[in-house]
């Protein structure tokens, strides 16, 4: 039961108790909560003080919200590390998971210019424009836009993007990967993308760019990618 005598706000004691609940098991993963009304009964609050609540814990990725159908318990979101340069498909793999890839375009077209400034191409060179979805366990996690260079990789076809383009870049072009440059923010789904990866229009996604270099320092991709934000967070190490 809450304390209404405590300094800590009603709302946030309800937090914490579905947390618990969670945590122990005792609402499980998929399955739904009681409505706000049995809350609101349980804890002997009102029903605002219950919703006030349960957006907090859909804002943290504890929950979320089917309309006309109540509110569940979300899968854990995956933890990615920022202090290694792998694949989507190695990350999955690495958790038991199985990867898999949808494109939506393949196409060579010459680049915007800020593409090709970011892939040292002259003017007229080329790239191969590619939008894939990419799912674990056929649910999709991220949609990636991509653009290769296609001197780098000529005789490039769709089919061998359905797994790892680093796998594709070592192993079949014999190629050394050497870095990447990453940039990540928040942002509200696109309409396009929201259709994609199954969101609501006003869900949030991390953007993510990444600038991929060969080992001689040559860059071979940049992707554009947008990650669902209920599913996904990055985590770092930082030393003094």
């Amino acid at each position: 039961m809450v304390n209404k005598s405590s300094h800590v706000p009603v709302y946030i004691q309800i937090v914490e108790l579905l947390k618990e609940k969670i945590v122990h098991g005792e609402y499980t993963i998929g399955s739904t909560i009681p409505s706000e009304r049995e809350l609101a009964e349980t804890f002997h609050v009102s029903r605002m003080t219950v919703r006030q609540s349960i957006t907090q814990l859909v804002n943290s990725g504890l929950l979320y919200r089917e309309k006309g159908r109540g509110t569940f318990v979300a899968i854990p979101k995956f933890e990615q590390p920022l202090n290694g340069l792998t694949s989507f498909t190695e990350d999955m793999l690495a958790r038991g998971m199985e990867p898999s890839s949808h494109i939506i375009a393949f196409k060579k077209q010459v680049p915007t210019f800020d593409i090709r400034e970011d892939l040292n191409l002259k003017d007229g060179d080329e790239v191969f424009s590619i939008a894939r979805i990419r799912n674990a366990d056929q649910k999709p996690m991220a949609i990636e836009r991509m653009y290769i260079p296609v001197k780098l990789f000529p005789n490039l076809i769709e089919k061998q993007l359905q797994g790892s383009l680093y796998n594709l870049v070592e192993n079949q072009y014999g190629l050394e990967i050497g870095n990447a440059i990453q940039q990540l923010e928040a942002s509200i789904v696109t309409k396009e993308d929201a259709k994609y990866l199954n969101l609501d229009t006003s869900a949030v996604v991390l953007l993510i760019k990444r600038m991929s270099f060969l080992s001689n320092g040559q860059p071979f991709e940049v992707v554009r990618s947008a990650y669902r934000a209920d599913r996904y967070k990055f985590i770092t190490e930082i030393r003094r």
